[in-house]
């Protein structure tokens, strides 16, 4: 049996909506997040420049984007740790450590693929 609510294009519609204040919240609340926007927004023109064909563009874009939704996700999770309580605790500072060690990944790993494109280029 499936979720009750909304359905079709409705739901399609308020998941956007949803969406579109997720991208507010990061922006406004997540300094990190924003930094990151920039750096994407700076290599993006630069991907069409550094690709020779379109599965390198694909791969350089797709990395901007994982770093993104990394950096969303991470302050999803720290959002929730800190909604829960204010005390320091082990398993909550372990959540947000690890949540900070997949956006160094996906960074680090952004930054592996564009070397090794443009090197190869």
């Amino acid at each position: 049996m499936g979720k009750p609510g909304n359905k079709g294009l409705t739901r399609i519609i308020k998941a956007f909506g949803f969406s579109v204040k997720g991208f507010r919240a990061a922006w406004i609340h997540e300094e990190a997040f924003r930094q990151e926007v920039l750096l994407a927004l700076i290599l993006l023109p630069l991907s069409f420049f550094v690709a020779v064909n379109a599965s390198q563009l694909a791969i350089l874009l797709l990395t901007l984007f994982i770093v993104l939704i990394t950096e969303i996700l991470n302050s999803a999770v720290e959002a929730v740790v800190d909604r829960v309580s204010d005390e320091h605790h082990k398993l909550a500072g372990r959540a947000k450590d690890m949540g900070s060690a997949a956006v160094f990944l996906s960074l680090t790993m952004t930054a592996v693929i564009w070397g090794v494109i443009i090197y190869e280029n």
